[in-house]
């Protein structure tokens, strides 16, 4: 079995932003132990600005921009080195990758990094992934490594999805009412939106709004994603083995896709100009019971700069709101020319739709 596993700042460190060594022990034994029983596992492991704190001082004066440069890039090898130590004591040996949102932004780029993943499992390397905070700013950045895991567990195609937290999961109400309860199961497709707290942790970025987006799209794209307290004893083992007296949120995974339909759902922010189209299509993308391609017919209007055939367009409807992603079969040019010819000339056979179903990711 494929799992990614994201362990969160607040789980790998202590209150005054040290690494929590004792707990990281812990939970490489946990993740030492599904290695050995053969189960290919990748580490997103945050901690790197967390343990930068704890070595340096005086950079409360710097702008947000620096600190986070310079916290990030003495930090990481502190955690790094901490986390090889650890994993030398279980015989396994970890391969570094520091990722940029711009790494999955074209198709070269993303399958260059599922091929080094790739090689790193088909070496027994655990595979420990971070984002490369020194050069990731403004456009640059993902969300928070809850996304990162997102995506590495698409890439990889893998069964399985552990965000873990300093919280049970996702709960009914405020975590902080007694009355309040852990939502074990969600159904693919439902939403939780309703009951996620917006505080944020204290040495990450994100958030449990952060956490449920990345669970509900993972998910969406047949992977189970699980949300769970990486403080509590043994939660690596008992996620893995489901053991059902484990206070957890399941998001439950729907249809799985093609790996090319992950690329494209999580490439939004990477797109040429949008594509505005008619009510029609609309309906015809999102009518569920057959596959729709999207058709030159169904276009209104392009917006924004030029794109290339094989270039991602945002797809909207004709109130500016978002229907989906997908990768264009023409030029802006070409696109044009056949709008063109089935509008005055009445042309329709032979004209290929202006993104096949194939690569076509509707939300």
């Amino acid at each position: 079995m494929d799992i990614t596993i994201k362990i969160g700042s607040n789980v790998l460190t202590n209150t005054d932003g040290t690494l929590h060594v004792e707990r990281m022990k812990s939970l490489a034994a946990q993740i030492a132990k599904l290695h050995e029983e053969g189960n290919r596992i990748i580490l997103v492991s945050s901690g790197a600005m967390a343990a930068g704190r704890s070595i340096l001082k005086g950079y409360e004066q710097m702008d947000a921009v620096s600190q986070r440069q310079l916290l990030s890039s003495v930090g990481q090898v502190k955690l790094i080195d901490t986390w090889k130590q650890i994993f030398d004591a279980h015989n396994i040996n970890i391969g570094q990758l520091l990722a940029t949102k711009n790494d999955f932004g074209s198709r070269e780029h993303y399958l260059n990094m599922k091929n080094c993943v790739q090689s790193l499992w088909e070496n027994k390397v655990l595979p420990i992934v971070n984002e490369n905070d020194t050069v990731s700013v403004t456009a640059l950045m993902f969300t928070d490594n809850d996304e990162l895991s997102g995506l590495m567990a698409s890439m990889m195609d893998c069964q399985k999805l552990f965000i873990l937290s300093n919280i049970n999961g996702i709960y009914n109400g405020n975590p902080q009412d007694p009355q309040a309860k852990v939502i074990t199961e969600i159904q693919a497709g439902k939403s939780v939106a309703e009951y996620v707290q917006t505080t944020k942790s204290s040495f990450g970025r994100g958030g449990m709004v952060t956490k449920c987006r990345t669970a509900e799209k993972t998910a969406g794209y047949g992977i189970h994603v699980y949300i769970a307290n990486g403080t509590s004893e043994n939660v690596i083992t008992r996620l893995a083995t489901e053991d059902p007296e484990f206070p957890r949120t399941h998001f439950q995974p729907g249809e799985h896709s093609p790996a090319i339909k992950k690329w494209i759902a999580y490439s939004e922010g990477f797109t040429k100009a949008n594509v505005v189209i008619n009510e029609g299509a609309v309906n015809a993308l999102n009518d569920h019971k057959k596959a729709a391609s999207l058709l030159v017919a169904g276009v209104v209007r392009f917006e924004g700069g030029e794109f290339k055939t094989g270039d991602l367009l945002t797809i909207v409807n004709e109130k500016g709101e978002k229907i989906g992603v997908g990768k264009s079969n023409y030029d802006r040019d070409k696109a044009m020319k056949a709008i063109e010819a089935i509008r005055e000339l009445g042309l329709k056979g032979g004209i290929k739709p202006l993104i096949h179903y194939d690569y076509l990711c509707v939300f």
